[in-house]
This record gives structure tokens, sequence and C-alpha cells, in this order.
């Protein structure tokens, strides 16, 4: 959601970069591997990075200066001494991230957050903006970090997600007008057609219709069930068969009615609806 609203606003050289910085299972391990490693090679390093050893091994990822960059390219990189659940959780953020057509770049030097978060970590950054370029970045939020974490953001919101996939579901999880009634409610059920239902979902919004994807597989009378209570005017049905056959069902809340459509099809349709409503 937040990279459609950069994009909308036309901001140059937008870059997603991701990482995960492990739990408390993993992160300790490599924190200690880290530290022996840089262990290794503290003669070359400055002062500050000779005092991260102790204090922050993972701070010296982020330092800026020349002379240290090439000794940090040959560090063990944490991506490869995840444990097996946040191994699976980073690589289902980037399974998400790619079934939405979302662009990232893996930065593994990424480290920010490591007092209240664990696994993936974000941040956006664009061009033009000086060396201070990030506009947005966060990440999930550990349960013992929460606290502290909502005292020192008050007021930002924005720049968190509290859970693991919300920052590339979050789009999912709201609706485009969320004080309002819904056009669409997208009701699906499978893998495909819950890629299918991603790439529909933000085709119609391009197209100006607020619609809801729910972001878990739903049955479809629980859901066709929710569109009624979020005042759907209609709900897209797709399941395998809608998915395989490329026509789409769409059902209209308000008298019951049905009918299929192709994907271009479909969308001429809630056009024409919409001026006639208008």
């Amino acid at each position: 959601m937040v990279m459609t609203f950069f994009d909308r606003l036309e901001l140059q050289g937008v870059q997603l970069d991701i990482n995960s910085i492990g739990d408390r299972n993993c992160r300790p391990k490599y924190v200690e591997l880290l530290r022996a490693e840089l262990l290794k090679v503290r003669d070359k390093l400055g002062a500050d990075s000779q005092r991260r050893i102790e204090t922050n091994p993972l701070r010296v990822l982020d330092s800026k200066l020349e002379s240290e960059q090439g000794i940090i390219a040959t560090l063990p990189r944490i991506a490869d001494h995840l444990c097996e659940e946040c191994a699976a959780h980073y690589a289902a953020v980037k399974h998400q991230l790619e079934m939405r057509g979302v662009i990232y770049r893996e930065n593994w030097r990424l480290v920010r957050g490591l007092d209240y978060y664990m696994r993936t970590t974000f941040e956006i950054t664009a061009q033009g903006l000086g060396s201070q370029n990030a506009v947005c970045g966060g990440g999930t939020l550990r349960r013992a970090g929460r606290i502290a974490w909502r005292a020192a953001n008050q007021g930002h919101r924005l720049r968190h997600w509290r859970r693991p996939l919300d920052f590339v579901a979050a789009g999912e999880r709201q609706s485009a007008c969320a004080a309002g009634a819904r056009d669409v409610y997208i009701a699906w059920m499978g893998e495909r057609a819950h890629a299918t239902a991603i790439r529909a979902a933000k085709d119609l919004r391009k197209a100006g219709f607020s619609v809801e994807l729910p972001p878990v597989e739903q049955k479809f009378g629980k859901a066709l069930g929710q569109a009624d209570k979020l005042g759907a005017k209609y709900a897209l049905i797709l399941g395998d068969n809608e998915v395989s056959e490329g026509l789409w069902t769409l059902k209209t809340l308000a008298d019951g009615s049905q009918a299929k459509f192709t994907e271009p099809d479909l969308l001429e349709h809630l056009r024409k609806q919409k001026v006639l409503s208008s």
C-alpha cells in the first residue's frame, strides 16, 4: 500500500530494501559469529566500529567509512544463518511482495530497530533527498518491544507495522475508502486464486474502485457475509474454476444476481454500472 502511495505522489527513484534480522533463537548466534569475525580485523577498523564490536556488532554494518566497506563486504550475512522459522518467514515475505509485483532489494546490512524488531525489517528511500533519503521504514515488532515502541512513536504510526506480513498486506486489510462502503469485495479461495485476486485488486483500485481484499482465504459463504457487512456493492468470486476458465464471477449483492466476465469485460461492466448509478 505504501509503495502505491509513493507512486501516486510521483516520488522519484523509490527503492524498497528488505532484510531479516532473525529472532531471539538465531540472532544471538549470528551476533557472536559476527563478533568473532570482527575481532579478527579489529585493528583495521575505526574507533566507532571497534567499540561496537563489544556493545553491538550489528551496528558495524551501518558504518559509512569508506575504509571499512571492503572489510564489511567479507563478513558473514545473517540471511545465511537464520533458523528454520525465520528463513520460512523471510521467504514468505518475499513471495508476497513478488505476487504483488513490488520490486525490492535485499539489503543484508539493513539492521534497524534491533531493540524492538525481529525478523523482517524494511526501508524505503527516494532520490533527490540528499543523505537523509529514507522516507519510510519499519519491521516486525517483538512483543516485548511494543510498549517501548508505542511510547517512542506516538503520532508516527505510518512508519511501522506490527504483524509479520503487514507491510506487504496492509492494503488488503484496509479499504481504499475506510469510512465508506466498498465497491468490490474479492472472495478468493486457493493459492492460484490468491495471486489473481491480488492482481485484480490492484487493477480495480487503479481504475478508481474501492476494493476489500481479505488477507486470508475464506469459505465463500463467510466471505459473502463479510462483503454484505461492509456494504459492498459487488462480490468478485475467484476460485480455481474461475482462474482456469478465465471467467470471473461477479455477484451483485443488492439482488443476488451474478454473471461471469472475462477480466477486461469485468472492468468495462463495472465502469458502465458506476456511470449509470452516478
